[in-house]
């Protein structure tokens, strides 16, 4: 009985050193892809193609009216000034 313990004992442990080596393998496989045929496109019927247009215009003129920012530096109270380099003194 002993035999059947520690067999069983040496292949699990090695069952389980295999799965944990295996495991970032499989994590660094790429995942399959599944194609729904959403790659294929129809043809846009004209009133599908001007509906469309005038959605990417109106979207175009209220991107214009957004005003340019600023850029934002949350350390600026933090960081000390630059300083300024001492003047040279006048040789006498």
């Amino acid at each position: 009985m002993t035999i059947t313990r520690m067999t069983r004992r040496t292949l699990l442990s090695g069952a389980a050193l295999l799965a944990m080596l295996t495991g970032p393998a499989v994590a660094q496989m790429p995942m399959p892809t599944i194609s729904l045929g959403g790659e294929q496109k129809r043809k846009l019927t004209p009133e599908e193609q001007e509906k469309q247009d005038e959605l990417d215009k109106a979207y175009k003129s209220a991107t214009n009216k957004i005003p340019d920012q600023k850029a934002n530096d949350p350390w600026a109270t933090v960081r000390p000034a630059p300083a300024t380099p001492a003047p040279k003194k006048k040789p006498q």
